[in-house]
């Protein structure tokens, strides 16, 4: 993989496979689709995705691979976000890098694991 990728183009990368990921899983509970967006918002938003992330780190869940691409992700220069404060929405960009980092390096296992981890399965 190259190295050279900028964090916040992997985080682009990882927002659109993380939230595919959390559409599929919804669509398997049946709801109606305002209802699923509504649900969606429990899992793609910066806060959500900022507590997942935390809640990985204190687990262990990442290897210290993961959790430096995270770090670069987080500490990359960004513009904040208008729905969430610049803590969280770095930690949620951190998230999502990692997703796009594995998506570039073809490790879908791994991110099958990392989004049952956040859905609970």
């Amino acid at each position: 993989m190259n190295r050279d990728i900028n964090s916040l183009s992997l985080a682009y990368l990882g927002d659109a496979v993380y939230e595919l990921y959390i559409r599929l899983y919804l669509l398997d509970s049946n709801k109606k689709v305002n209802d699923l967006q509504k649900e969606a918002i429990n899992y793609v938003s910066a806060k959500a995705q900022s507590k997942f992330l935390d809640n990985m780190i204190d687990n262990n869940f990442l290897t210290e691979e993961e959790i430096n691409i995270v770090k670069r992700a987080r500490n990359h220069k960004s513009h904040p976000s208008k729905s969430a404060d610049i803590i969280t929405y770095k930690k949620s960009t951190g998230l999502e890098a990692l997703i796009g980092y594995l998506k570039i390096k073809k490790d879908d296992e791994r991110i099958e694991k990392i989004m049952k981890y956040i859905v609970g399965d």
